[in-house]
């Protein structure tokens, strides 16, 4: 049976090399905090970004960003706001969650996947 976590880490590094193609300057990976993880954290214009890494080798189940249900949308939106917070972001700083969504096809980025959906934000 495939070491899911080393599977994950490899398709992870393939989203940062692809991300850092296209301007985005990665500030850390794998963020854990006690609400959760977010894979990627990056700075790309004015924003910064959340990006959760999801493949899917068929769309039998789904295509990778339907993966991230709004239950994972809130645990990111939460971790976010840590994040935010632990770091001493301004209130107004613009931020926005993307999904790096990896198929047989390739990656694609959707920017603004979703819209902030925690409890508060810091």
């Amino acid at each position: 049976m495939p070491n899911k976590r080393k599977i994950g880490d490899e398709y992870e590094q393939m989203a940062v090399i692809y991300l850092r193609k296209h301007g985005y300057r990665i500030k850390e990976r794998n963020f854990r905090c006690k609400f959760g993880e977010v894979d990627i954290i990056a700075k790309k214009g004015n924003y910064l970004v959340f990006i959760e890494v999801k493949f899917r080798s068929s769309n039998v189940y789904g295509t990778p960003a339907e993966a991230v249900n709004y239950a994972k949308q809130r645990r990111i939106s939460n971790v976010a706001s840590f994040y935010l917070y632990k770091n001493k972001y301004p209130a107004d700083t613009p931020v926005r969650f993307d999904v790096a969504a990896i198929s047989e096809e390739g990656i694609r980025i959707i920017e603004n996947a979703f819209p902030y959906c925690g409890r508060y934000m810091a």
